[in-house]
C-alpha cells in the first residue's frame, strides 16, 4: 500500500475556539512527511502551498516524495465563503471554475495524478435560504466545465455532509455519484473520505463498492470520527472493524492509489500522531490481506452469517 498526507495538517490549524501547532512553510511540511514512517505521498492544497511548478518539483525531489493529488481550495477566498460552484452570481461561479482549471494546469505541470475538490462552502445553513433547483443546475454546469478542461487530469469530487455549511450541497457519496452521472465525463471520480462517509451515516466499504460499480474511480482519505462531527482522528481509533472492512474491499477492487491521511493532530505531537496513524493503517491493511478472501466471499454467497461472525471474531478481533 501507499500512504500520503494532506500537508495542510502539518502546520498551524484553527477552529472557532483555538489555534493549534505552529506555522510551517511548505518545505518544512514536506520535511515532516519524509520523517513519517511509511509515508511518501503528498496532497498539496492549491494555490496556497505551492510556488512555481519547477520550485515545487525541486522540493518534492529534495525529500524523495511523490504527489498523491492536488487539492484545490475553492472556499478560502472571501467571495467563496458563502459558496462557490452554486452561487447565483455567474461571475463567482466562473472564478471558482477557473481556480479548478488552474489547479489542473499545475497538476499536469508537476505530474500529479489527479485534482481533488471538496466544495464545502456550497450548501445552506437555513431552510428557505437557497433555490435548490438552481443550485443543482449550477453544480452540474460548473463541475462539468471543470471536468472537461484538461481531461487527461481527472477531477475527483469529495462529498461531505456538513461543514463549512450546516448542510453541504454534496452531502453523500450517492449524491456526488448522481452529480457525476449528470456531468457524464468519464475522467471524474469520487474522493471517499472515511470520516465523511461515517458522518453521512454510510458504511465506507459499501460506499467504495458503490463508486466502482457505478462506473467511476475512487481515491481514499483515511481518518476517523465519532459520526457526529468530522474530527479527523487517527484511523481506526473509533471504527476499527469499519477500517479493516474498507481495506478488505479496497483490496478486492485492486485499489492502487494512495491512502491519503486527512487527519488533524491538534493537541498531539505532529510526528507521533501521524506515525500512530501510519502503523494502524498499515496494520489494518495487512490484517485484511491475511484474511481468506475467497472464504469470506463464499460465506457471504451462502448467507452463512454465524460463520462470518465467528470468522471476524477469530481472524480480526482475535478472540
Amino acid at each position: 500500500m501507499k500512504q500520503g498526507v494532506i500537508i495542510g495538517f502539518l502546520g498551524k490549524t484553527q477552529d472557532r475556539f483555538s489555534e493549534y501547532q505552529q506555522p510551517a512553510t511548505t518545505r518544512e511540511k514536506l520535511e515532516i512527511v519524509s520523517k513519517i514512517d511509511g509515508f511518501d505521498g503528498v496532497e498539496m492544497v492549491y494555490p496556497y502551498e505551492n510556488s512555481t511548478p519547477e520550485e515545487t518539483m525541486a522540493l518534492m525531489k529534495e525529500f524523495d516524495l511523490n504527489f498523491a493529488a492536488i487539492n484545490v481550495n475553492i472556499k478560502k477566498e472571501a467571495e467563496w465563503v458563502a459558496g462557490a460552484l452554486t452561487r447565483p452570481d455567474k461571475g463567482i461561479r466562473d472564478r471558482a471554475v477557473a481556480m479548478i482549471k488552474k489547479a489542473k494546469d499545475f497538476a499536469k505541470a508537476v505530474g500529479a495524478p489527479h485534482v481533488t475538490c471538496c466544495p464545502l462552502s456550497d450548501g445552506y445553513d437555513l431552510l428557505f435560504q437557497v433555490n435548490y433547483r438552481d443550485s443543482w443546475k449550477y453544480i452540474i454546469e460548473t463541475v462539468g466545465e471543470a471536468a472537461d478542461y484538461l481531461p487527461e487530469v481527472p477531477l475527483f469530487i469529495e462529498p461531505k455532509y456538513s461543514e463549512t455549511r450546516v448542510h453541504c450541497q454534496l452531502d453523500s457519496t450517492a449524491k456526488a455519484l448522481l452529480l457525476l452521472k449528470e456531468v457524464g465525463n468519464p475522467n471524474t471520480g469520487i474522493t471517499l473520505d472515511f470520516g465523511h462517509s461515517l458522518q453521512s451515516a454510510e458504511n465506507p466499504a459499501q460506499s467504495l463498492i458503490t463508486i466502482y460499480e457505478s462506473g467511476f474511480d475512487a481515491y481514499i482519505h483515511t481518518n476517523d470520527n465519532d459520526t457526529k462531527y468530522d474530527w479527523d482522528l487517527i484511523g481506526a481509533s473509533r471504527h476499527f472493524l469499519h477500517y479493516v472492512e474498507l481495506m478488505f474491499w479496497a483490496q478486492q477492487c485492486k485499489y492502487d492509489k494512495y491512502f491519503t491521511t486527512d487527519a488533524s493532530p491538534r493537541i498531539f505531537n505532529i510526528l507521533d500522531f501521524f506515525n500512530r496513524h501510519s502503523e494502524v493503517t498499515i496494520g489494518a491493511y495487512n490484517l485484511a490481506k491475511t484474511l481468506n478472501h475467497q472464504r469470506v466471499l463464499e460465506m457471504m454467497k451462502n448467507e452463512d452469517f454465524n460463520g462470518l461472525m465467528k470468522f471476524v471474531n477469530k481472524n480480526i478481533y482475535r478472540i
